[in-house]
Protein backbone atom coordinates (compact mmCIF):
# COMPACT_ATOMS: atom_id res chain seq x y z
CA UNK A 1 0.00 0.00 0.00
CA UNK A 2 1.34 3.44 -1.00
CA UNK A 3 0.99 6.24 1.54
CA UNK A 4 1.29 10.01 1.18
CA UNK A 5 1.41 12.97 3.52
CA UNK A 6 -0.24 16.12 2.10
CA UNK A 7 0.80 19.37 3.81
CA UNK A 8 -1.22 22.35 2.55
CA UNK A 9 -3.18 25.13 4.24
CA UNK A 10 -6.00 25.00 1.63
CA UNK A 11 -8.75 22.55 2.75
CA UNK A 12 -10.26 22.45 -0.74
CA UNK A 13 -7.01 21.36 -2.36
CA UNK A 14 -6.44 18.68 0.28
CA UNK A 15 -9.96 17.36 -0.22
CA UNK A 16 -9.54 17.21 -4.02
CA UNK A 17 -6.13 15.49 -3.88
CA UNK A 18 -7.37 13.02 -1.25
CA UNK A 19 -10.29 11.99 -3.47
CA UNK A 20 -8.02 11.44 -6.50
CA UNK A 21 -5.38 9.48 -4.59
CA UNK A 22 -7.75 7.31 -2.55
CA UNK A 23 -9.46 6.30 -5.82
CA UNK A 24 -5.98 5.27 -7.05
CA UNK A 25 -5.37 3.12 -3.95
CA UNK A 26 -3.20 5.48 -1.88
CA UNK A 27 -3.47 5.87 1.90
CA UNK A 28 -3.66 9.60 2.60
CA UNK A 29 -2.54 11.55 5.65
CA UNK A 30 -2.95 15.33 5.69
CA UNK A 31 -1.87 18.37 7.67
CA UNK A 32 -3.08 21.99 7.49
CA UNK A 33 0.30 23.59 8.29
CA UNK A 34 4.00 22.99 8.09
CA UNK A 35 4.31 22.57 11.87
CA UNK A 36 1.49 20.03 11.94
CA UNK A 37 2.92 18.08 9.00
CA UNK A 38 6.45 17.93 10.43
CA UNK A 39 5.09 16.81 13.82
CA UNK A 40 3.03 14.10 12.11
CA UNK A 41 6.06 12.75 10.24
CA UNK A 42 8.44 12.99 13.21
CA UNK A 43 6.00 11.01 15.36
CA UNK A 44 5.30 8.43 12.65
CA UNK A 45 7.80 8.35 9.74
CA UNK A 46 5.99 5.31 8.33
CA UNK A 47 2.96 7.48 7.53
CA UNK A 48 4.43 8.59 4.19
CA UNK A 49 6.22 7.01 1.27
CA UNK A 50 5.94 10.41 -0.46
CA UNK A 51 5.20 13.93 0.80
CA UNK A 52 3.29 16.59 -1.16
CA UNK A 53 4.06 20.03 0.33
CA UNK A 54 2.77 23.52 -0.49
CA UNK A 55 5.59 26.02 -1.11
CA UNK A 56 3.79 29.03 0.35
CA UNK A 57 2.08 28.57 3.71
CA UNK A 58 1.75 30.81 6.76
CA UNK A 59 4.41 30.05 9.34
CA UNK A 60 6.73 27.31 8.16
CA UNK A 61 7.15 27.49 4.37
CA UNK A 62 7.65 24.59 1.97
CA UNK A 63 11.44 24.73 1.84
CA UNK A 64 11.69 24.61 5.64
CA UNK A 65 9.22 21.72 5.77
CA UNK A 66 11.28 19.92 3.11
CA UNK A 67 14.46 20.29 5.19
CA UNK A 68 12.73 19.08 8.37
CA UNK A 69 11.17 16.05 6.68
CA UNK A 70 14.43 15.00 5.06
CA UNK A 71 16.25 15.39 8.38
CA UNK A 72 14.03 12.58 9.65
CA UNK A 73 14.32 10.48 6.47
CA UNK A 74 16.86 11.62 3.85
CA UNK A 75 15.38 9.15 1.33
CA UNK A 76 11.85 10.59 1.50
CA UNK A 77 10.77 11.94 -1.93
CA UNK A 78 9.17 15.37 -1.45
CA UNK A 79 7.13 17.07 -4.18
CA UNK A 80 6.48 20.79 -3.77
CA UNK A 81 3.33 22.55 -4.95
CA UNK A 82 3.78 26.07 -6.25
CA UNK A 83 1.62 28.67 -7.93
CA UNK A 84 4.71 30.09 -9.62
CA UNK A 85 5.49 27.67 -12.42
CA UNK A 86 8.58 29.36 -13.74
CA UNK A 87 11.94 27.89 -14.67
CA UNK A 88 13.59 29.85 -11.86
CA UNK A 89 11.29 28.48 -9.18
CA UNK A 90 11.76 24.94 -10.54
CA UNK A 91 15.53 25.23 -10.37
CA UNK A 92 15.41 26.59 -6.82
CA UNK A 93 13.04 23.83 -5.72
CA UNK A 94 15.26 21.09 -7.15
CA UNK A 95 18.37 22.66 -5.58
CA UNK A 96 16.72 22.52 -2.18
CA UNK A 97 16.42 18.73 -2.46
CA UNK A 98 12.87 18.22 -3.72
CA UNK A 99 12.15 15.24 -5.95
CA UNK A 100 10.00 17.38 -8.27
CA UNK A 101 7.51 20.23 -8.28
CA UNK A 102 3.95 20.72 -9.57
CA UNK A 103 2.13 23.95 -10.34
CA UNK A 104 -1.33 24.65 -8.97
CA UNK A 105 -3.88 23.56 -9.96
CA UNK A 106 -2.21 20.20 -10.69
CA UNK A 107 -3.59 18.04 -13.48
CA UNK A 108 -4.83 14.74 -12.01
CA UNK A 109 -2.96 12.55 -14.51
CA UNK A 110 0.26 14.52 -14.03
CA UNK A 111 -0.20 14.34 -10.24
CA UNK A 112 -0.56 10.55 -10.26
CA UNK A 113 2.31 10.09 -12.70
CA UNK A 114 4.66 12.25 -10.61
CA UNK A 115 3.65 10.59 -7.34
CA UNK A 116 4.13 7.08 -8.78
CA UNK A 117 7.60 8.03 -10.03
CA UNK A 118 8.43 9.44 -6.61
CA UNK A 119 7.19 6.26 -4.90
CA UNK A 120 9.37 4.06 -7.13
CA UNK A 121 12.35 6.32 -6.55
CA UNK A 122 11.88 6.11 -2.78
CA UNK A 123 11.53 2.33 -2.94
CA UNK A 124 14.77 2.02 -4.91
CA UNK A 125 16.56 4.34 -2.46
CA UNK A 126 15.49 2.15 0.46
CA UNK A 127 16.53 -1.01 -1.38
CA UNK A 128 19.94 0.48 -2.20
CA UNK A 129 20.39 1.53 1.43
CA UNK A 130 19.50 -2.00 2.57
CA UNK A 131 21.98 -3.57 0.14
CA UNK A 132 24.71 -1.13 1.19
CA UNK A 133 24.00 -1.99 4.80
CA UNK A 134 24.25 -5.74 4.09
CA UNK A 135 27.52 -5.30 2.20
CA UNK A 136 28.88 -3.09 4.96
CA UNK A 137 27.85 -5.67 7.55
CA UNK A 138 29.59 -8.44 5.58
CA UNK A 139 32.76 -6.33 5.33
CA UNK A 140 32.71 -5.59 9.06
CA UNK A 141 32.03 -9.21 10.02
CA UNK A 142 34.78 -10.41 7.67
CA UNK A 143 37.33 -8.40 9.68
CA UNK A 144 36.47 -10.56 12.73
CA UNK A 145 38.59 -13.42 11.44
CA UNK A 146 38.30 -16.98 12.65
CA UNK A 147 36.56 -20.28 12.04
CA UNK A 148 36.58 -21.34 15.71
CA UNK A 149 33.28 -21.93 17.47
CA UNK A 150 33.69 -18.87 19.68
CA UNK A 151 34.19 -16.62 16.65
CA UNK A 152 31.25 -18.13 14.76
CA UNK A 153 29.07 -17.57 17.84
CA UNK A 154 30.39 -14.01 18.16
CA UNK A 155 29.52 -13.13 14.56
CA UNK A 156 26.07 -14.68 14.98
CA UNK A 157 25.45 -12.63 18.13
CA UNK A 158 26.54 -9.44 16.33
CA UNK A 159 24.16 -10.11 13.42
CA UNK A 160 21.28 -10.62 15.87
CA UNK A 161 22.12 -7.69 18.14
CA UNK A 162 23.17 -5.23 15.44
CA UNK A 163 19.69 -4.29 14.11
CA UNK A 164 18.36 -3.55 17.62
CA UNK A 165 18.54 -0.20 19.37
CA UNK A 166 19.82 -1.76 22.61
CA UNK A 167 22.82 -0.27 24.37
CA UNK A 168 25.71 -2.74 24.18
CA UNK A 169 28.67 -3.23 26.53
CA UNK A 170 31.64 -4.88 24.79
CA UNK A 171 34.01 -6.36 27.36
CA UNK A 172 37.32 -8.12 26.98
CA UNK A 173 41.05 -7.93 27.43
CA UNK A 174 43.16 -5.36 25.63
CA UNK A 175 43.91 -6.27 22.04
CA UNK A 176 40.91 -8.58 21.50
CA UNK A 177 39.21 -6.37 18.89
CA UNK A 178 36.48 -4.65 20.90
CA UNK A 179 36.45 -1.70 18.48
CA UNK A 180 36.01 -4.10 15.53
CA UNK A 181 32.99 -5.60 17.31
CA UNK A 182 31.52 -2.12 17.81
CA UNK A 183 32.07 -1.31 14.12
CA UNK A 184 30.37 -4.56 13.09
CA UNK A 185 27.38 -3.79 15.35
CA UNK A 186 27.04 -0.35 13.75
CA UNK A 187 27.37 -1.81 10.24
CA UNK A 188 24.58 -4.32 10.98
CA UNK A 189 22.24 -1.63 12.34
CA UNK A 190 19.62 0.59 10.75
CA UNK A 191 21.95 3.49 11.64
CA UNK A 192 24.77 2.31 9.38
CA UNK A 193 24.08 5.09 6.87
CA UNK A 194 24.92 7.68 9.53
CA UNK A 195 28.09 8.41 11.47
CA UNK A 196 29.79 6.23 14.02
CA UNK A 197 31.55 8.64 16.38
CA UNK A 198 34.33 7.22 18.58
CA UNK A 199 35.59 8.57 21.90
CA UNK A 200 38.52 7.11 23.86
CA UNK A 201 37.52 7.98 27.42
CA UNK A 202 41.01 7.23 28.75
CA UNK A 203 42.83 9.51 26.31
CA UNK A 204 41.48 12.87 27.52
CA UNK A 205 41.62 14.61 30.92
CA UNK A 206 38.23 14.89 32.64
CA UNK A 207 37.47 18.61 31.89
CA UNK A 208 38.33 18.20 28.22
CA UNK A 209 36.44 14.90 27.95
CA UNK A 210 33.30 16.50 29.38
CA UNK A 211 33.31 19.27 26.76
CA UNK A 212 34.08 16.73 24.00
CA UNK A 213 31.17 14.51 24.99
CA UNK A 214 28.52 17.13 25.71
CA UNK A 215 29.76 20.27 23.92
CA UNK A 216 29.82 23.81 25.24
CA UNK A 217 28.21 27.19 24.62
CA UNK A 218 29.88 30.47 23.80
CA UNK A 219 31.32 32.04 26.96
CA UNK A 220 31.17 28.82 28.98
CA UNK A 221 34.84 29.24 29.85
CA UNK A 222 37.83 31.34 28.80
CA UNK A 223 38.50 30.75 25.11
CA UNK A 224 34.98 29.47 24.31
CA UNK A 225 34.26 32.08 21.64
CA UNK A 226 31.56 30.06 19.88
CA UNK A 227 29.16 27.17 20.49
CA UNK A 228 30.63 23.72 19.93
CA UNK A 229 28.50 20.57 19.61
CA UNK A 230 29.64 17.54 21.56
CA UNK A 231 30.19 14.01 20.31
CA UNK A 232 26.61 13.09 21.28
CA UNK A 233 25.25 15.71 18.88
CA UNK A 234 27.76 14.77 16.16
CA UNK A 235 26.58 11.15 16.39
CA UNK A 236 22.92 12.11 15.98
CA UNK A 237 21.12 9.45 13.97
CA UNK A 238 24.12 7.14 14.28
CA UNK A 239 26.21 5.36 16.89
CA UNK A 240 28.39 6.71 19.70
CA UNK A 241 31.24 4.37 20.68
CA UNK A 242 32.65 5.03 24.14
CA UNK A 243 35.92 3.13 24.49
CA UNK A 244 37.59 2.54 27.88
CA UNK A 245 34.34 3.49 29.64
CA UNK A 246 35.70 2.24 32.97
CA UNK A 247 38.12 5.18 33.16
CA UNK A 248 35.44 7.87 33.58
CA UNK A 249 35.42 10.05 36.68
CA UNK A 250 32.37 9.98 38.97
CA UNK A 251 31.26 13.46 37.80
CA UNK A 252 31.22 12.48 34.13
CA UNK A 253 29.58 9.16 35.01
CA UNK A 254 26.68 11.14 36.52
CA UNK A 255 26.25 13.26 33.37
CA UNK A 256 26.58 10.20 31.14
CA UNK A 257 23.89 8.40 33.15
CA UNK A 258 21.43 11.18 32.36
CA UNK A 259 22.36 11.12 28.68
CA UNK A 260 21.90 7.33 28.47
CA UNK A 261 18.71 7.38 30.52
CA UNK A 262 16.91 10.44 29.11
CA UNK A 263 18.62 10.69 25.70
CA UNK A 264 19.36 14.37 26.41
CA UNK A 265 22.63 16.20 26.97
CA UNK A 266 23.40 19.53 28.61
CA UNK A 267 26.29 21.46 27.10
CA UNK A 268 28.75 23.26 29.38
CA UNK A 269 27.38 26.73 30.04
CA UNK A 270 23.82 25.77 29.09
CA UNK A 271 20.79 25.14 31.31
CA UNK A 272 18.67 23.74 28.50
CA UNK A 273 18.86 19.98 27.78
CA UNK A 274 19.22 19.01 24.12
CA UNK A 275 17.56 15.80 22.84
CA UNK A 276 19.96 13.38 21.13
CA UNK A 277 19.22 10.37 18.95
CA UNK A 278 22.15 7.98 19.34
CA UNK A 279 22.78 4.34 19.96
CA UNK A 280 25.48 3.84 22.56
CA UNK A 281 28.10 1.09 22.44
CA UNK A 282 30.59 1.10 25.30
CA UNK A 283 33.76 -0.96 25.69
CA UNK A 284 36.00 -1.79 28.62
CA UNK A 285 38.82 -4.12 29.63
CA UNK A 286 37.85 -3.74 33.31
CA UNK A 287 35.39 -5.82 35.32
CA UNK A 288 32.68 -3.16 35.65
CA UNK A 289 30.47 -5.38 37.78
CA UNK A 290 33.27 -5.65 40.33
CA UNK A 291 34.03 -1.91 40.02
CA UNK A 292 30.34 -1.14 40.67
CA UNK A 293 30.35 -3.38 43.75
CA UNK A 294 33.47 -1.60 45.02
CA UNK A 295 31.96 1.85 44.36
CA UNK A 296 34.46 3.06 41.74
CA UNK A 297 31.84 2.82 38.97
CA UNK A 298 28.20 3.84 39.33
CA UNK A 299 26.00 0.78 39.62
CA UNK A 300 23.03 2.50 37.97
CA UNK A 301 25.19 3.50 34.98
CA UNK A 302 26.57 -0.04 34.72
CA UNK A 303 23.06 -1.49 34.45
CA UNK A 304 22.09 1.13 31.88
CA UNK A 305 25.11 0.26 29.73
CA UNK A 306 24.91 -3.49 30.25
CA UNK A 307 21.58 -4.07 28.47
CA UNK A 308 23.45 -6.55 26.27
CA UNK A 309 27.01 -7.65 26.95
CA UNK A 310 29.25 -9.02 24.22
CA UNK A 311 32.53 -10.57 25.33
CA UNK A 312 35.51 -10.40 22.99
CA UNK A 313 37.28 -13.78 23.29
CA UNK A 314 41.00 -13.77 24.14
CA UNK A 315 43.33 -15.25 21.53
CA UNK A 316 44.37 -18.12 23.84
CA UNK A 317 40.76 -19.39 23.72
CA UNK A 318 40.78 -19.67 19.92
CA UNK A 319 44.25 -20.83 18.98
CA UNK A 320 42.85 -22.80 16.03
CA UNK A 321 42.37 -19.39 14.36
CA UNK A 322 46.11 -18.62 14.52
CA UNK A 323 47.02 -19.93 11.02
CA UNK A 324 44.29 -17.87 9.37
CA UNK A 325 45.06 -14.77 11.46
CA UNK A 326 48.78 -15.12 10.72
CA UNK A 327 48.14 -15.44 6.99
CA UNK A 328 45.85 -12.41 6.82
CA UNK A 329 47.98 -10.21 9.06
CA UNK A 330 51.18 -11.04 7.18
CA UNK A 331 49.42 -10.24 3.92
CA UNK A 332 48.52 -6.80 5.27
CA UNK A 333 51.89 -6.19 6.91
CA UNK A 334 53.81 -7.29 3.80
CA UNK A 335 52.04 -4.63 1.78
CA UNK A 336 52.57 -2.02 4.50
CA UNK A 337 56.32 -2.72 4.80
CA UNK A 338 56.90 -3.47 1.09
CA UNK A 339 58.28 -6.95 1.80
CA UNK A 340 57.33 -10.14 0.04
CA UNK A 341 57.06 -13.20 2.30
CA UNK A 342 56.86 -16.69 0.83
CA UNK A 343 55.55 -18.32 3.99
CA UNK A 344 56.29 -19.37 7.56
CA UNK A 345 58.14 -22.38 8.93
CA UNK A 346 56.31 -25.06 10.97
CA UNK A 347 58.48 -24.14 13.97
CA UNK A 348 57.40 -20.50 13.63
CA UNK A 349 53.72 -21.50 13.63
CA UNK A 350 54.29 -23.94 16.51
CA UNK A 351 55.90 -21.15 18.55
CA UNK A 352 52.89 -18.92 17.96
CA UNK A 353 50.55 -21.72 19.02
CA UNK A 354 52.46 -22.40 22.25
CA UNK A 355 52.60 -18.77 23.38
CA UNK A 356 50.04 -17.44 25.93
CA UNK A 357 49.27 -14.16 24.07
CA UNK A 358 48.60 -11.79 26.98
CA UNK A 359 48.28 -8.95 24.43
CA UNK A 360 45.96 -10.97 22.17
CA UNK A 361 45.56 -10.16 18.46
CA UNK A 362 47.21 -6.76 18.83
CA UNK A 363 50.32 -8.44 20.24
CA UNK A 364 50.22 -11.03 17.45
CA UNK A 365 50.20 -8.26 14.86
CA UNK A 366 53.14 -6.52 16.56
CA UNK A 367 55.19 -9.74 16.76
CA UNK A 368 54.47 -10.58 13.12
CA UNK A 369 55.53 -7.10 11.99
CA UNK A 370 58.73 -7.43 14.03
CA UNK A 371 59.43 -10.83 12.47
CA UNK A 372 58.72 -9.48 8.99
CA UNK A 373 61.17 -6.60 9.45
CA UNK A 374 63.97 -8.62 11.10
CA UNK A 375 63.83 -11.75 8.96
CA UNK A 376 66.75 -12.16 6.54
CA UNK A 377 64.72 -14.61 4.49
CA UNK A 378 61.38 -14.65 2.72
CA UNK A 379 60.49 -17.66 4.91
CA UNK A 380 59.75 -16.53 8.46
CA UNK A 381 61.38 -18.68 11.13
CA UNK A 382 61.76 -18.55 14.91
CA UNK A 383 65.02 -16.61 14.67
CA UNK A 384 62.92 -13.51 13.97
CA UNK A 385 60.61 -14.06 16.96
CA UNK A 386 61.11 -12.46 20.39
CA UNK A 387 62.90 -14.81 22.84
CA UNK A 388 59.79 -15.04 25.03
CA UNK A 389 57.68 -16.50 22.22
CA UNK A 390 60.40 -18.98 21.17
CA UNK A 391 60.95 -20.13 24.75
CA UNK A 392 57.30 -21.11 24.99
CA UNK A 393 57.74 -23.90 22.46
CA UNK A 394 61.48 -24.71 22.50
CA UNK A 395 62.86 -26.08 25.81
CA UNK A 396 66.40 -25.00 26.75
CA UNK A 397 69.04 -26.85 24.73
CA UNK A 398 66.62 -27.84 21.94
CA UNK A 399 68.23 -27.78 18.51
CA UNK A 400 66.30 -25.76 15.96
CA UNK A 401 66.20 -26.99 12.38
CA UNK A 402 67.26 -24.24 9.98
CA UNK A 403 64.43 -22.76 7.95
CA UNK A 404 66.11 -23.82 4.71
CA UNK A 405 65.83 -27.49 5.74
CA UNK A 406 62.18 -27.28 6.80
CA UNK A 407 59.22 -27.81 4.47
CA UNK A 408 57.71 -24.50 3.45
CA UNK A 409 54.28 -23.56 4.76
CA UNK A 410 53.05 -20.88 2.37
CA UNK A 411 50.80 -18.14 3.71
CA UNK A 412 47.98 -19.31 1.46
CA UNK A 413 48.16 -22.82 2.91
CA UNK A 414 46.63 -21.76 6.23
CA UNK A 415 43.76 -20.08 4.42
CA UNK A 416 43.32 -23.12 2.15
CA UNK A 417 43.12 -25.45 5.15
CA UNK A 418 40.60 -23.19 6.90
CA UNK A 419 38.40 -23.07 3.79
CA UNK A 420 38.53 -26.85 3.27
CA UNK A 421 37.71 -27.47 6.92
CA UNK A 422 34.76 -25.08 6.82
CA UNK A 423 33.47 -26.63 3.57
CA UNK A 424 33.70 -30.08 5.11
CA UNK A 425 31.86 -29.01 8.24
CA UNK A 426 29.10 -27.44 6.13
CA UNK A 427 29.02 -30.40 3.69
CA UNK A 428 29.90 -28.18 0.76
CA UNK A 429 27.00 -25.76 1.27
CA UNK A 430 28.40 -22.42 0.07
CA UNK A 431 26.08 -20.06 1.97
CA UNK A 432 26.57 -21.96 5.26
CA UNK A 433 30.33 -22.02 4.68
CA UNK A 434 30.42 -18.26 4.09
CA UNK A 435 28.39 -17.69 7.27
CA UNK A 436 30.71 -19.98 9.28
CA UNK A 437 33.75 -18.07 8.03
CA UNK A 438 32.09 -14.71 8.66
CA UNK A 439 32.41 -13.58 5.03
CA UNK A 440 30.01 -12.88 2.19
CA UNK A 441 29.21 -15.53 -0.41
CA UNK A 442 30.91 -13.34 -3.03
CA UNK A 443 34.10 -13.24 -0.95
CA UNK A 444 33.97 -17.02 -0.53
CA UNK A 445 33.65 -17.53 -4.29
CA UNK A 446 36.64 -15.24 -4.87
CA UNK A 447 38.80 -17.09 -2.34
CA UNK A 448 37.85 -20.53 -3.73
CA UNK A 449 38.76 -19.38 -7.22
CA UNK A 450 42.02 -17.78 -6.00
CA UNK A 451 43.08 -20.99 -4.23
CA UNK A 452 41.88 -23.28 -7.06
CA UNK A 453 39.19 -24.83 -4.87
CA UNK A 454 36.20 -24.19 -7.12
CA UNK A 455 35.58 -27.92 -7.54
CA UNK A 456 35.01 -28.43 -3.81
Amino acid sequence: MKSILIIDDEPGLRLMVRAVLEDAGWTVFEAASGDEGVACFENNPACADVALVDMNMPGMDGRTVLARLRAVNPSLPVILLTAYGTINSAVEVMKSGAFDYLTKPADNDELLLTLNRAFEYGRLQEENARLRSELSADDAAERLLGTSLVMRNLRDLIRRAGPSEATVLVSGESGTGKELIAEALHACSERSGNAMVKVNCAALPAPLLESELFGYTRGAFTGANKDKPGRFQLASGGTLFLDEIGELTQDIQAKLLRAVQDRTVEALGSVRPTPVDVRIIAATNRDLRKAAAEGSFREDLFFRLNVLEIKAPPLRDRLEDLPLLTSRLLEKLSAKNRRKIRGVSPAFLAALGAYAWPGNVRELENILERALILSRSDMLDTDSLPPLAVAAVAPPGTEKTPAAEQPALPLEEAEREALLLALARCRGHREKTAAALGISRRSLQYKLKKLNLTGH
